[in-house]
């Protein structure tokens, strides 16, 4: 018996290299037209939509967060502003004559409140009597004049403290103010020489406070707003790439589904024809014998009794080869090697000699091993079928990081262009295989020439 080559040099002595031809096995079946992949622009489109809304929203929060704490915190300056003015330059400056509307005591306040007060936003001074009176105004029409205190002005002058609110352009003592200009008023109660309280109350433009929040939501927005940006254009390129694995994922799984339709198909007519010209036949056979020779006894019955039983010990042997190809041997209990065994007995029933050559040191995941035993079932078939074969060589050995399979016979060989028709009339057993092993990172390489024999060779890596 000859033995196979060393497939770390690669000489083959079974096969002549000058009449060798390497039949490639396409990765995919060929039954059933592959899907088109599906384009992922919507889904990046949706992506990068639905990205610009929240960069939006964040933006827009940002925006109404910032001028908010901006508002808030000018409001607080122009409360400071108006405590300082206040206490530190007016109240020091005070009279009691400025009670009874002495010029002088009038004048006093009058030029600090033009030189050290009256800058920037605060844009309006007046002080308030207890009754009413404006007793001070830099609009100097409104001093004499009476006009009712509100609730909370009320008391501030009587319990101290400070307060802003927006101006009410609508009442009688703003009457000289822009009627487009908004004003945040601040008051506080100052105390005169005498120990009387009055109202002293500035106003200041809202535009300065406006003006506060919009640079206050520059400084948080533009690099709030540019960070986001940046993880937007970061995120569609991975996106993208995702997308990608999604439907290159998405398009293996219904290459897999396709071929294992394909796969349960062919195994299906398989059996049938296995069944139908094997044993039905035979079991047949075995019938009509047995009802001849019941209808016209002819004294040959012990000799039909004979070959029946024998042919239906064969019947027998064959439905058993098939419920191993029908559902194999426990591979994880009996291991691989006592798996090949079995089909290569189905040769030796045949009178095809076999050897087996099983050197392996490192334990197989559960769909190597699977994987191949599908080969090696597929090979064995493949010389029962149409090899028309002597001798037959199973090696299975480690080679480095990869697990390899050889099935060589001496039969008949594979002319060029046969393997492409057989798969045309169906018999795409070996196709399907090898797209499996393609899938699995590994390849299935066929070497065959007429009159030279075939030589499958299966390499799988290891896990």
């Amino acid at each position: 018996m000859r033995t196979h080559p060393d497939w770390s040099s690669r000489p083959l002595s079974l096969l002549a290299r000058d009449r060798l031809r390497q039949v490639p096995m396409p990765a995919t079946a060929g039954s059933l037209p592959s899907a088109p992949p599906r384009s992922v622009g919507r889904l990046i489109y949706r992506f990068a939509l639905s990205g610009l809304l929240i960069l939006s929203l964040v933006a827009l929060g940002t925006g109404l967060v910032s001028r908010r704490i901006a508002t808030d915190q000018a409001i607080a300056d122009a409360r400071q502003v108006a405590l300082l003015t206040g206490l530190g330059i007016v109240e020091p400056v005070l009279e009691d004559g400025l009670l009874n509307g002495d010029p002088a005591a009038v004048r006093a306040v009058d030029e600090v409140v033009r030189s050290a007060v009256l800058r920037n936003s605060l844009i309006r001074v007046k002080i308030w009597g207890s009754d009413g009176t404006v007793l001070y105004s830099d609009e100097r029409r409104l001093i004499g004049s009476v006009y009712p205190l509100g609730a909370e002005e009320r008391r501030i002058l009587r319990a101290g403290g400070v307060n802003a609110d927006v101006s009410d352009l609508g009442e009688a003592e703003n009457r000289f103010e822009p009627g487009n200009t908004r004003l945040l008023e601040v008051y506080l109660s100052l105390d005169m020489p005498s120990g009387d309280r009055v109202l002293y109350e500035t106003y200041f433009s809202y535009a300065g406070v406006t003006e506060a929040g919009r640079r206050a939501w520059l400084q948080f927005a533009v690099p709030t707003l540019g960070a986001l940006i940046l993880l937007e254009l970061i995120q569609i390129p991975l996106a993208l790439t995702l997308a990608r694995r999604v439907r290159a994922g998405q398009t293996d799984r219904e290459r897999l589904l396709r071929r294992a339709v394909d796969s349960s198909h062919a195994e299906r007519r398989r059996i049938a024809s296995d069944l139908h010209d094997g044993t039905v036949q035979d079991l047949t056979g075995v019938s009509f014998a047995l009802t001849a020779e019941l209808l016209k006894p002819s004294g040959r019955a012990q000799q039909v009794i004979a070959t029946s039983a024998s042919q239906v010990r064969d019947s027998i042997t064959a439905l058993r080869s098939l419920l191993v190809d029908i559902y194999p041997p426990n591979l994880q209990e009996e291991g691989l090697e006592s798996a090949v065994s079995h089909l290569l007995a189905q040769l030796r029933n045949r009178g095809i000699s076999t050897e087996q050559d099983v050197e392996l040191d490192v334990a197989l995941d559960p769909a190597t091993t699977s994987l191949l035993y599908r080969a090696a079932q597929e090979s064995v078939r493949n010389v029962l079928r149409h090899a028309e074969a002597a001798n037959v060589t199973l090696q299975l050995r480690r080679d480095g990081r990869w697990v390899r399979l050889i099935v060589e016979d001496d039969g008949q060989g594979v002319a060029p262009g046969e393997l492409e028709s057989s798969a045309d009339e169906g018999h795409v057993g070996l196709r399907l295989l090898a797209g499996l092993i393609q899938d699995s990172r590994g390849s299935l390489e066929l070497f065959s020439a007429p009159e030279s024999g075939t030589c499958v060779v299966v390499s799988l890596p290891l896990p």
